[in-house]
Order: structure tokens, then C-alpha cells, then sequence
């Protein structure tokens, strides 16, 4: 029996479709062997930078142990170049973006200019809330078909840490902070790195961590400092929780899941699991 199918239905069989293929996963590409290496986006030019960081044990200031397992974290600040294709859809075509492909995990339209005027080429993504940086995780992992995530605390303070305490001796040296960044944040990779070859750690943009087992209910924390800060709170240990002030002049009714109005000093870096 020949089955006669609407229009609106194969309208619909064509959407899912395509939806299906976009989020095909791609195929896990080789470890780099505890080598540095870049992670290129399909169909872009734009590629991320990863430095090994190797397996150790972390304790926190409180006492507590923690293992870490060899893990890659990006080299930089997550930066503009990268995130404008996840949140702008600059990898999707036309047909794609009016089909409505993957629309509802991509950001809503900013509310005023996302990168508050300090510059977009090469200098970290900010003003976005720990949400967004997660759902770039997620994009990032189908693009290229690796593991990416936010760093956990620990993860992010023992690379902080690079093998020695975290404290450097010239901080001016090492981070953009209150006293030489003139109130913005710079181009990633400016100042010297550290011992792991990671750089902006300190500074710049405060960056998300995740914390384990940390209540549902809990406000997103970020690590190391900002241009904002002053010199005794640009450190490994420093950590900034999310509150009204970061989205207040926000004029949506809820609030933007994606994006933070008053959160200009927040970014994110991205860990990649062998």
C-alpha cells in the first residue's frame, strides 16, 4: 500500500532529520600522548590550545586530599573566537538556523554588547553565566568528539598551582589586575605563564569551577581573580560566588540563563579528559 504523507509531515520528518544528523556526535580522535596539542572546530579556522597537566595529589587549604588524573586544559581563556560560533550559530547554515536545529541549546541574544567594549579578537568570552560555559562543554564534546568540561576546584587550583604553592613574585608580571588593567580585560596569552605553560590563570577574567557534590541551590563560584581585583585577591586560592549584582540591570523577566548583564569579569577555561 502507497501511504500519502502531508506536507506539514514531511516537513517535519526533514526537520528531525536534520536535526538528527547535526547531533551525530564525530568520532573520538586519538589521545595526544600527554602532549600539547590544538583541537580544531570543524568547518571553522579556529582552533583551541591544550597543555598537558599531569597526575597528582592536591590538598586544599583545608586539609583535604584530592587525586588528580592526567587531564588537557586549554592553554588560554576561553576566548570570543571560539565562543561566538556556539552561541551565534556560525557553524550552522541557513536552512539549519530556520529549522530550528539545536536552537534551544545555543544562547539567546545578548542584552547589550557581550563583550562590554573591551574587545572581541583574542580576548576571553565574558559577561556569560556557568550554564553557558557548560553548554559550550557540551557543543565543544559533539564538534570534535572529545571530552570537554569545566574544570572541578581541585582540577583548577592544582593547574593553578603548576607543581608549587601559586604564588609568583611578580604578580604584575603574571596577571592583569585592578593596579595595571585599566579597569578591561586584555588579549589571552599577554603575561608570562605559569610553570604548565597555562596562562591568564590569574586575572584577566575570573573563571568558572565546578565543585562537586555542591548543593542544587548553590551559586556559581569562579577562580583566580579578575581585572577587577585587587593584587590580594588575584591568587589561586581566590574565588568569586555569583550574586544579584552580576545580573541586576538584566531587563528580562526571568533572568537570562545564558548571559550575565553585569558580569564582565567572569570567562571560563575548559579541561579535555584523555
Amino acid at each position: 500500500m502507497i501511504r500519502h504523507h502531508s506536507a506539514k509531515s514531511l516537513v517535519t520528518l526533514s526537520t528531525t532529520i536534520v536535526l538528527a544528523a547535526f547531533l551525530i556526535a564525530a568520532d573520538k580522535p586519538a589521545d595526544p600522548g600527554g602532549k600539547p596539542f590544538s583541537d580544531s572546530l570543524p568547518g571553522t579556522t579556529v582552533s583551541i590550545d591544550l597543555v598537558p597537566i599531569p597526575a597528582g595529589e592536591f590538598k586544599s587549604a583545608k586539609g583535604e586530599t584530592t587525586q588528580i588524573k592526567p587531564i588537557y586544559m586549554s592553554k588560554y581563556e576561553i576566548t570570543w573566537d571560539s565562543f561566538d560560533i556556539f552561541a551565534f550559530q556560525l557553524d550552522m547554515t541557513d536552512k539549519d538556523k530556520a529549522a530550528g536545529v539545536d536552537a534551544k541549546s545555543r544562547p539567546s541574544r545578548p542584552y547589550g554588547a557581550p563583550d562590554h567594549g573591551f574587545g572581541h579578537h583574542n580576548y576571553p568570552a565574558i559577561h556569560i553565566t556557568r550554564y553557558a560555559a557548560e553548554q559550550f562543554c557540551v557543543w565543544l564534546s559533539k564538534k570534535t568528539g572529545r571530552k570537554y568540561r569545566l574544570p572541578t576546584e581541585a582540577e583548577w587550583t592544582y593547574a593553578c598551582r603548576a607543581g608549587g604553592d601559586g604564588k609568583v613574585a611578580d604578580l604584575g608580571a603574571a596577571a592583569w589586575f585592578f593596579d595595571n588593567a585599566e579597569d578591561k580585560t586584555h588579549p589571552v596569552g599577554k603575561k608570562a605563564p605559569n610553570a604548565w605553560g597555562l596562562y591568564d590563570m590569574l586575572g584577566n577574567a575570573a573563571e568558572y569551577i565546578e565543585i562537586p557534590n555542591e548543593p542544587k541551590d548553590a551559586k556559581p563560584t569562579a577562580a583566580g581573580g579578575s581585572y577587577d581585583d585587587k593584587p590580594e585577591d588575584v591568587a589561586c586560592e581566590s574565588r568569586k560566588v555569583q550574586n544579584e549584582d552580576w545580573n541586576s540591570t538584566d531587563p528580562q523577566n526571568p533572568k537570562s540563563k545564558w548571559w550575565l548583564s553585569d558580569g564582565p569579569f567572569v570567562g571560563f577555561r575548559v579541561v579535555c579528559e584523555p
